[in-house]
């Protein structure tokens, strides 16, 4: 049977003040991170090549096994204990008008995937993985509640149109919440990783930070978020040019771009991809939002960029964008725009699939097949 993970109670909290925290563990994250080793995809690929089947006949599976191999460092890896770490947050902008839905359904939806009713939950039972839920920055007490990981760096962000979303030591406290769960995560031999969030409002600094990076018209990469009409849109669009004219965020400096429109949970994640890459833990990433954390992590190491899957491309049209810019072709297109994890859920399942290819298909030996001419 799958063991969960635990999470000792003393990694439930965030220190009571942002001095508490080993600052140097981001630098020390990085340092961390190797290219992945291209001896084991080809070997990888030579295991898959002597299986009974033509060459390359199961595709994109190939892929994902042998990436799957090389990042984890064996040719024979394990997949059964799988994990999401949903992080959930609050955003200041939210004041602004950019969401259909007000601010207090990001505590409401905590509290719902904490009763297994999201659909991240129902797609993670699905694929056989847990969830687990980080309150890294939302504007609520929850209290004492069982199976939330309280690791609060904020009541949530400012409003960027009135300057910085976070200082510099929010956004590196937040991203060291999520390295310390990945480096957790390897500790208890999870095998696969999966993002996801939730925070209402939380396209609106997606947008603007892939627009900040690439330089790209705040037009071009902004959608309809939680399905708001072309009224409200407009108003986004305005919204996330104000931020960027007033914080001037500096497309050069990963950090700065996070801290002045970013979000809390969009850090933790960041630190979360960084430090499965750090510990050689495959990481899937889920939509537009989680793939922002994978931006800002991929812009602070290029490395990192051999750790990821991504799992679908979302119907926002920034995302388009993200994926370009991390070299990440999205296993799924199914339309998907929801968050939490769900779309890493389902390709979990995907990239399982492949692995297992890899370490159950019978060879052209052992089936006493006889092997094709290329």
């Amino acid at each position: 049977m799958k063991k969960d993970l635990v999470i000792p109670h003393s990694a439930l909290r965030v220190p009571h003040s942002l001095q508490e925290l080993p600052m140097d563990l981001l630098n020390k994250t990085l340092a961390r991170i190797q290219p992945v080793d291209t001896d084991l995809l080809a070997k990888a690929q030579a295991k898959l090549d002597n299986k009974t089947k033509p060459l390359g006949s199961l595709g994109r599976l190939e892929e994902f096994a042998r990436r799957f191999a090389a990042i984890s460092g064996n040719l024979a890896p394990a997949t059964a204990k799988k994990v999401i770490f949903t992080f959930a947050g609050d955003h200041g902008v939210v004041e602004e008008g950019v969401s259909a839905f007000p601010k207090e359904v990001t505590p409401q939806m905590v509290l719902n995937f904490l009763n297994g009713g999201a659909g991240v939950n129902v797609l993670a039972r699905h694929c056989g993985s847990e969830v687990l839920v980080v309150d890294v920055g939302v504007d609520y007490h929850f209290g004492e509640i069982p199976g939330l990981i309280q690791k609060k760096v904020a009541r949530g962000t400012r409003n960027f149109t009135k300057g910085p979303a976070m200082t510099r030591e929010e956004a590196i406290a937040a991203i060291e919440v999520g390295i310390e769960l990945a480096d957790l995560a390897k500790a208890e031999g999870v095998a696969m990783v999966g993002t996801g969030e939730m925070g209402i409002g939380n396209t609106t600094p997606s947008s603007a930070m892939i627009a900040a990076i690439s330089g790209t018209p705040v037009r071009e990469v902004t959608f309809r978020g939680t399905g708001i009409n072309d009224t409200a849109l407009e108003n986004k669009i305005r919204v996330i040019e104000k931020g960027l004219e007033i914080n001037r965020p500096d497309p050069n400096d990963p950090l700065d771009v996070l801290s002045k429109v970013g979000g809390l949970e969009i850090a933790g994640i960041a630190g979360l991809v960084l430090g499965c890459a750090a510990n050689r833990l495959p990481v899937v990433v889920d939509g537009f939002i989680s793939s922002a954390g994978a931006l800002i992590a991929a812009e602070l190491h290029p490395c990192v960029k051999d750790y990821l899957f991504a799992s679908h491309l979302s119907v926002e049209v920034g995302h388009r964008l993200m994926l370009e810019r991390l070299g990440a072709k999205p296993i799924l297109d199914l339309g998907l725009r929801l968050g939490e994890g769900t779309g890493a859920a389902l390709a979990m399942g995907i990239i399982e699939a492949g692995v297992k290819v890899l370490t159950e298909m019978a060879t052209f030996d052992e089936a006493g097949v006889s092997e094709g001419e290329y």
